[in-house]
């Protein structure tokens, strides 16, 4: 059975007292060289280490990091992790990963803990629940070091760090209605996050340019963001159901995307004959489903980067920082089969 030993233990063993012993761990000049080197030997001997929770009480440091995800499993964030432990392990910061699953509640809890653990700072994609950021703003207020990524909160001024997301979904309902489709359906993760509001107003944008009128029934909300499958089976079943069916969907989220086009399938549809699917995902094997999917790509590894250098300055800047910045990078539309007008679409329009 594994055993921790403290400065207590060897005080005692070795008859000294705590603070000869905690010296002489130290290297202290204080302390004679016979008695560093019996505190020593015998530290050696029991395999003693430090307790890092200590060590961040007394120095209010625990060179850590929380990061707030809404799933490790989901491809972007996966990605963006890659990136934000790219730079602080190099920077001498270890990081602690927690999951949202889209819960307000397990999001506040998972901030609670972290900030009970000492960590330094928060890296946070909010969850699809999140409307009240009181916690976030407490926190901020107190000068409590905190960036935003992906899913941002729009009114507390600190660092933020995300994409283009208006042009990115531009950019992709435009080449559906260039490919030939009219019908376009929208998909989309929940409404109280920025990313939504901003990936549906380009989507409409792309629609009045080209003199296509928006349709209410084709937008669709599913507030899991992909994670429970009935959630989207049914609300793809709703769209299906429609007396003027949609040709096409435009998918904004990473979960939702990949979900979409597997319960189609499911359901007994071909993509793209039946119905064309676009979608936001970072998914490294986009390109090997069946059909190929065109996606809007986000440099989810890049934004990560970017994330812990902004939060790593906030943590060790000397003086508190009043001027903050929104980093907006800009996504990258992949063209593939699955958003492709086939023969019989053609005899259609």
């Amino acid at each position: 059975m594994f055993e921790s030993y403290t400065i207590k233990d060897i005080a005692k063993a070795l008859g000294l007292s705590t603070s000869t012993v905690s010296r002489a761990l130290n290297g202290s000049y204080e302390i004679g060289a016979e008695t560093k080197k019996l505190v020593l030997e015998y530290a050696e001997k029991i395999n003693y280490r430090p307790n890092p929770i200590a060590l961040s009480l007394k120095e209010q440091k625990s060179h850590s990091i929380g990061v707030v995800v809404a799933e490790v499993a989901n491809n972007y964030f996966s990605q963006a992790i890659n990136g934000i432990e790219s730079i602080a392990y190099n920077r001498g910061y270890h990081v602690i990963i927690t999951q949202t699953h889209e819960s307000y509640a397990r999001e506040t809890a998972n901030v609670q803990h972290l900030i009970s653990r000492h960590v330094d700072g928060l890296l946070v994609s909010l969850s699809a629940e999140t409307v009240d950021l009181s916690h976030y703003q407490y926190l901020h207020d107190k000068g409590f070091p905190i960036v935003f990524f992906d899913r941002v909160a729009p009114n507390i001024e600190t660092h933020k760090v995300t994409v283009d997301n208006f042009k990115g979904a531009f950019e992709a309902t435009e080449l559906l209605i260039n490919t030939g489709f009219k019908k376009i359906a929208h998909l989309t993760n929940s409404y109280n996050l920025l990313i939504s509001k901003e990936r549906l107003n380009g989507y409409k944008a792309a629609l009045e340019k080209h003199n296509i009128p928006f349709n209410p029934e084709y937008l669709k909300h599913c507030n899991h963001g992909g994670m429970i499958q009935h959630e989207v089976e049914t609300t793809l079943q709703e769209l299906l159901n429609l007396n003027d069916k949609p040709e096409a969907i435009f998918v904004t989220s990473d979960r939702l995307t990949t979900n979409c086009l597997y319960i189609l399938k499911k359901l007994g549809l071909r993509v793209p004959e039946d119905i064309a699917i676009a979608g936001f995902t970072n998914s490294d094997v986009a390109e090997l489903f069946d059909p190929p999917l065109t996606v809007v790509r986000q440099p989810a590894f890049q934004i990560g980067q970017i994330a812990t250098e902004m939060l790593i300055n906030l943590i060790e800047s000397k003086r508190p920082v009043t001027e903050f910045v929104t980093e907006t990078l800009e996504t990258q539309l992949i063209s593939r089969a699955s958003s492709k007008k086939t023969a019989k679409d053609s005899i259609k329009s």
